[in-house]
């Protein structure tokens, strides 16, 4: 739609905001357009409208489920943890068998530091990306929230985080705490406890 937009001159940014703009001029008529153009972009438009109202619908079950079910509701009390991870996680786990911890369920996820030793020396590369790349995916998407909402705040969890961003990366510093949600979550799971703040 962009493209298509964008050689009759309307140009608007490729993030939900930037669509939203033109959609809002297709469905206004005001850009100028070919009538043609502009039937072919309201079919869109109302394509795009089903979509969303749809995904709205989906994403309302899922925080029904969410609060209905007593192991994602302690779940979602973890920093970063929403519906989709507090639901797709218990499935995961309850079909895949179990793990001897919550740091063997953070390596077989892959948010642990790809190590290699030789002559004695141990180094570390990058994520593993290991097993399941939705849940993987979710988990640090979480991570990226909470470790951006940091700075400034105090206390338990927010303290070691903030001292992780003044002497490594914001991406090493999100992967740290996707792993720690991993294991949190695993043993909440496992144990049937609540969620403590550290």
């Amino acid at each position: 739609m962009r493209g298509h937009l964008a050689e009759f001159g309307l140009i608007s940014a490729s993030q939900r905001a930037g669509l939203n703009r033109l959609l809002a001029a297709v469905e206004e008529a005001e850009a100028g357009l070919p009538i043609e153009v502009t039937d072919l972009l309201k079919m869109i438009t109302t394509e795009i409208r089903g979509y969303d109202q749809s995904i709205a619908e989906l994403d309302k079950k899922l925080k029904k489920l969410c609060a209905e079910e007593d192991v994602s509701r302690r779940l979602c009390e973890i920093p970063g943890v929403g519906p989709v991870i507090a639901t797709a996680m218990p499935a995961f786990l309850m079909a895949n068998g179990s793990f001897e911890s919550g740091s063997a369920f953070a390596a077989w996820l892959g948010i642990t530091p790809r190590q290699h030793s030789s002559g004695g020396k141990e180094r570390t590369f990058g994520i593993t990306k290991r097993g399941n790349t939705y849940l993987r995916r979710q988990l640090i998407n979480g991570a990226r929230a909470v470790v951006r909402i940091a700075r400034g705040r105090r206390g338990g969890i927010w303290d070691w985080i903030n001292r992780m961003l003044e002497r490594r990366h914001f991406n090493v510093v999100t992967v740290a705490v996707a792993n720690k949600m991993a294991r949190v979550m695993w043993a909440m799971i496992t144990n049937g406890t609540e969620y403590k703040a550290a």
